[in-house]
């Protein structure tokens, strides 16, 4: 299940968009869920999607991104301890390391600390495409994360399912948008 989302910093919300594909590129379901912008709770989301898209053949959970929705922190060992599935965060680049004090500034800092501490390091991992993302996996090993993301990333550095999921994202938001603006 790839996950992805779509915001604005002036949102108070993210949406979030869940595609099931099987290994084949088989899109195989669909579910929504949101988080808070700048919030504390994307692994809570998530593991709701998971819970109620209801499948039991959803063998990894594959996210773009530690942090979404402005530092809200994906906590991956959790995920993978609640939900018994693999977890693997993919990013293109490895960002330089967020300051302690920036993050107490944040409502729920402490929170947001401890999150952050929890980040594991990520591993440079070369495509078959050629381009080179940053893994980190929870309940598979990095060699095992990297022969997934390969056998579902058909160009660049984004996973198909990964990449379906951010466009259904954002094309669910854009609509919400219009459809609360023409109220």
């Amino acid at each position: 299940m790839g996950i992805a989302e779509s915001f604005m910093p002036s949102d108070v919300e993210s949406v979030l968009a869940g595609v099931v594909m099987r290994r084949d590129l088989v899109i195989d379901g669909l579910i929504f869920g949101n988080t808070t912008v700048k919030g504390n709770d994307a692994t809570e989301a998530i593991t709701s999607m998971f819970k109620r898209i209801d499948r039991k053949d959803i063998n990894c959970i594959l996210s773009r991104g530690t942090i979404i929705s402005i530092l809200n922190i994906i906590d991956g060992e959790e995920l993978y301890d609640t939900l018994k599935v693999p977890v693997v965060i993919v990013s293109e680049l490895e960002k330089k390391g967020l300051k302690e004090n920036s993050l107490r500034k944040f409502e729920n800092g402490l929170t947001k600390v401890r999150l952050y501490g929890k980040v594991k390091e990520s591993t440079k991992v070369k495509l078959k495409t050629g381009k080179y993302v940053q893994l980190r996996s929870w309940g598979m090993s990095t060699r095992e994360a990297s022969l997934l993301v390969n056998s579902v990333t058909l160009q660049g550095s984004k996973p198909e399912p990964v990449r379906i999921a951010a466009l259904a994202a954002r094309a669910f938001r854009s609509n919400c948008i219009r459809i609360i603006k023409a109220n």
